[in-house]
C-alpha cells in the first residue's frame, strides 16, 4: 500500500514528520470506510487492506466500537426513568472497570437491574469470585490495576469494588456533577487509587457519555501509552511541542490533512474526529505499522501487533448520545 506523501507542504514546519504520518490519515479513512460498510450490511470483504484485513483494530470513533456501544445504549440509555444520578454514575463505572459484556451480563443475569441503590458488595463479590472460576471478568483491551491490597483485599476485583464505593460517596457525585469542565472530572478521577492519568481520563470520556456531564470531546485530551508510541513514530521532531499539542492540531487540522492527500473521510453523521478519536488513532497506526514500517521504532519498540481479526456475527444495533444530534443524520431512531 502506498501513502500520499506531503512532505512538499511546509504547513507542519518547524514539526518534522515521517511517513507514518501519511498512513495516520490513510488508517483513519479506510478504517471508517469499513466502518460504514459494516453499518450498512455489506458482506466482506471490506477491504482490500491486507493489514486490516488481518488483525484487530478500534474504529476511527471510539464511539462505534462494540464495547463504547453497548455502554451507550445498554447501560446509559436504557430504562432511564428508573436511574436517578447515582445509579448512573455507578453503571458507568461498573460497566467499565472490567469493560466487558459478558460480565456486564452476568451480573444482570444473577441481580436483575444494576443500580447503586440496591448495591451489596458481597453479592457482588460472590457473582464474580463464582464467574473467575470459568472466564476472565476483565476485558483485554487494557489492564485494570490490582491496587495490591490497598483496599484490604487480595482479589483484584474486590479491590476495584471498594475504589468504585470510594467513588461514589456522596461528595465525590457532586464534584463530578458540578464539574465545570472535562478536565475538572478528570483530575478528581485521578485522585482515586488505581486510577492513573490514562483511566481517569477513559472513565470521564465514557461518564460524559450521559446525561451527567455535557463538556465537548474538543476541549481536553490525555494521550495513553499507545497514542505515545504512534506519535513518536509519526513525528521525527515535535517542533517544541508536546504529545497533547500534536493531538489537538491533528484535530483541528484534519479536513485539510484528509484533503492535501486526496482522501474522502466519511464523518460520523457530520461529527468531525473529536481529541478522544485523534488520541485512539495514534495509538492505531502504533499498531499498523509495526507491520507496514517495521523499520520505525519508538521507545517502546513493540514488534507485532497480538490480535488477530475474527468477524463478529453479533450485529451492533448503534445508537449514540443523543445530545450530539447525530442518529437521525445515521438513521437511527431514538
Amino acid at each position: 500500500m502506498k501513502y500520499k506523501s506531503n512532505n512538499k507542504i511546509d504547513s507542519w514546519f518547524p514539526i518534522k514528520t515521517t511517513e507514518v504520518f501519511d498512513a495516520y490519515w490513510y488508517f483513519a479513512a479506510e478504517r471508517q470506510e469499513i466502518f460504514f460498510k459494516k453499518f450498512h450490511n455489506q458482506t466482506p470483504p471490506w477491504t482490500s487492506d491486507e493489514i486490516l484485513s488481518t488483525y484487530k483494530f478500534t474504529n476511527a470513533y471510539r464511539a462505534t466500537d462494540r464495547v463504547s456501544q453497548y455502554l451507550i445504549k445498554d447501560v446509559i440509555y436504557t430504562n432511564t426513568d428508573n436511574f436517578n444520578e447515582e445509579d448512573l454514575l455507578f453503571r458507568i463505572l461498573l460497566f467499565k472497570i472490567f469493560n466487558k459484556i459478558d460480565t456486564w451480563k452476568i451480573l444482570e443475569k444473577m441481580l436483575g437491574e444494576i443500580s447503586y441503590k440496591n448495591y451489596k458488595f458481597e453479592k457482588y463479590d460472590k457473582i464474580l469470585q463464582e464467574t473467575m472460576q470459568k472466564k476472565s471478568i476483565y476485558s483485554a483491551a487494557y489492564i485494570m490495576p490490582s491496587g495490591g491490597n490497598c483496599f484490604g483485599f487480595n482479589k483484584k476485583h474486590q479491590n476495584n469494588l471498594k475504589m468504585l464505593e470510594e467513588i461514589m460517596k456522596p461528595q465525590s457525585l457532586k464534584k463530578i456533577l458540578k464539574a465545570k469542565s472535562l478536565q475538572e472530572v478528570f483530575i478528581h478521577l485521578r485522585d482515586f487509587p488505581m486510577l492513573g492519568d490514562f483511566l481517569a481520563f477513559q472513565y470521564a470520556i465514557d461518564i460524559n457519555y450521559s446525561e451527567l456531564t455535557n463538556f465537548s470531546e474538543m476541549s481536553f485530551v490525555v494521550p495513553g501509552p499507545g497514542a505515545y508510541s504512534g506519535i513518536q513514530k509519526c513525528f521525527s521532531d515535535y517542533g517544541g511541542l508536546n504529545e497533547v499539542d500534536l493531538i489537538r492540531l491533528v484535530a483541528e487540522r484534519q479536513e485539510e490533512e484528509f484533503s492535501k492527500r486526496g482522501l474522502k473521510f466519511k464523518t460520523l453523521g457530520g461529527r468531525k474526529l473529536q481529541l478522544i478519536d485523534c488520541q485512539n488513532l495514534f495509538c492505531e497506526i502504533d499498531k499498523y505499522s509495526r507491520v507496514a514500517f517495521p523499520y520505525i521504532k519508538s521507545k517502546q519498540a513493540r514488534l507485532r501487533i497480538k490480535q488477530k481479526y475474527k468477524i463478529n456475527p453479533q450485529k451492533i444495533n448503534f445508537y449514540f448520545p443523543p445530545k450530539w444530534n447525530i442518529n437521525a443524520k445515521l438513521g437511527i431512531k431514538e
